[in-house]
């Protein structure tokens, strides 16, 4: 059986962030859920989180995220060494197992990489395996040395060493696995006889080399599996690598991207083949695109399903559903808990909020439909505004199948809109309208010829 150690206690002071640096973003989600996401791909389920600062953050975002996942405080914050020291108890449950120790603050991780590491771990008996990477930048990194045949001696801090030390870029990634009882025997067993008085989950290494067991370094292939982010720049640097490579999964799987400036696509999104995303375009959450559907430029989509040969121009797509061959944009936004219906038309500044719009619908331009339940093959005219809320209720409109709503219409909820009646435009409607009726709700119009010359409402010239 795996298990897993989480250490997400650190405050990231030069990210100067509020919040614990594990929450800190990327692609629109906390680094850490792309390291549960890693450790769940990779077989490991029994988790445990060490938390530190402002750890009821991190704890009520776990909750959410799996119920399942324990967590341990650590409180002060002592060194990798002390956060482990947290997890005693769940170690004790799991000493007949091997237990992945990893960072909350590395969201480029991948199961790929865990469970090869973890197979070398297994192939060479070993009571501890890193994950090292060969990377460009040693500066502050943990050197892996080794002997002229390969084997692991130690790992040798930037700061403590030598010159030619400093030249191995072979760099500690801060990932291990442990047989379950040699790591509670590790942690036991570190000591803090150092400048900071802290306690370094590195020495482990050695206290293991002590009592004769195996140890090895597995060298992982992709070496920006291994980076994290101690500060903005670097995380940006995090967000630019996981961009890319799920934009790449996603072409790779058929979908068209031709350009990929402004694209940012969450790490949940579905799309379908031979979808088309444009620039400039963000979609995230719980999302799922339909195939042969065209999204973008400058679209912002989020926990929505978009069915199949759907149209988003310059669209702003929040909790909703649209369904197959629905046409929207540009300037459209569809808020929360609505539903466009296959084959709808939603023209430029057209805003859609928790209704049901009708299949085959209409609605070119310039309007309100607020907490409306709307038939197939209705047409809005231009201006049209159903006027949902009274200063203290918000009430619904219905609108029957093949109902005619003129231009500059106002719907003053609750009302009944039959199926194929008419409204005159320019009509504010206060009752309910029979099917197949005209309704024209207007003040009739009054010509007074003169009237401009007698009262001059204006300045003279």
């Amino acid at each position: 059986m795996k298990a897993a150690i989480i250490l997400a206690g650190g405050k990231g002071t030069r990210m100067k962030s509020d919040s614990p640096k594990v929450m800190c973003e990327v692609i629109f989600e906390p680094m850490i859920s792309y390291v549960v996401s890693a450790v769940k791909e990779a077989g490991v389920e029994d988790i445990c989180v060490i938390t530190g600062y402002k750890h009821e953050v991190v704890e009520n975002y776990l909750e959410k995220l799996d119920s399942n996942i324990k967590t341990a405080l650590q409180e002060p914050q002592l060194g990798t060494g002390h956060a482990v020291m947290q997890a005693r108890e769940f170690i004790s449950g799991h000493m007949e197992d091997d237990i992945l120790i990893l960072n909350g603050d590395g969201p480029l991780m991948d199961a790929d990489t865990v469970n090869k590491a973890y197979q070398y771990h297994k192939d060479n008996n070993n009571a501890i395996t890193l994950i090292s990477a060969v990377v460009d930048d040693t500066h502050g990194i943990g050197h892996i040395k080794r002997d002229k045949n390969g084997t692991l001696l130690k790992i040798v801090e930037d700061k403590d060493a030598t010159e030619d030390e400093k030249k191995i870029m072979e760099a500690n990634a801060g990932v291990y696995w442990f047989k379950g009882e040699e790591l509670l025997y590790a942690i036991n067993n570190i000591k803090n006889e150092n400048a900071q008085k802290e306690y370094y989950l590195t020495d482990a290494l050695e206290i293991l080399i002590k009592r004769g067991r195996n140890k090895g370094a597995y060298v992982c292939e992709n070496s920006e599996a291994v980076l994290g982010a101690n500060d903005r720049i670097q995380l940006m640097d995090l967000n630019t690598i996981m961009r890319r490579n799920i934009n790449n999964a996603h072409m790779l799987s058929g979908v068209d991207i031709p350009c990929t400036d402004g694209v940012m696509i969450g790490k949940k999104v579905k799309i379908g083949n031979s979808a088309q995303i444009l620039p400039n375009t963000i979609i995230i959450g719980e999302t799922e695109i339909g195939e042969n559907c065209v999204i973008g430029p400058n679209c912002y989509i989020k926990d929505s399903k978009i069915g199949k040969g759907v149209i988003l121009d310059n669209c702003k797509i929040l909790d909703s559903t649209i369904e197959d061959g629905v046409d929207c944009g540009p300037f459209v936004k569809v808020r929360a808990d609505s539903v466009l219906k296959k084959g709808v038309h939603i023209g430029n500044f057209v805003e859609v909020k928790n209704s049901i719009v009708g299949e085959g619908t209409k609605s070119a331009h310039l309007t309100y439909i607020g907490d409306s339940d709307v038939g197939s093959d209705v047409n809005f005219g231009c201006g049209t505004v159903t006027c949902n809320y009274d200063g203290k209720n918000k009430t619904r409109c219905k609108i029957g199948d093949g109902a005619f709503i003129g231009c500059n219409t106002n719907l003053i909820a609750p009302v009944e809109v039959g199926d194929k009646a008419y409204i005159a435009a320019g009509s504010t409607i206060t009752d309910n309208i029979p099917e197949e009726a005209l309704s024209i709700a207007r003040a009739k119009q009054v010509n007074k010829e003169g009237w401009v010359r007698k009262k001059k409402p204006y300045k003279e010239k």
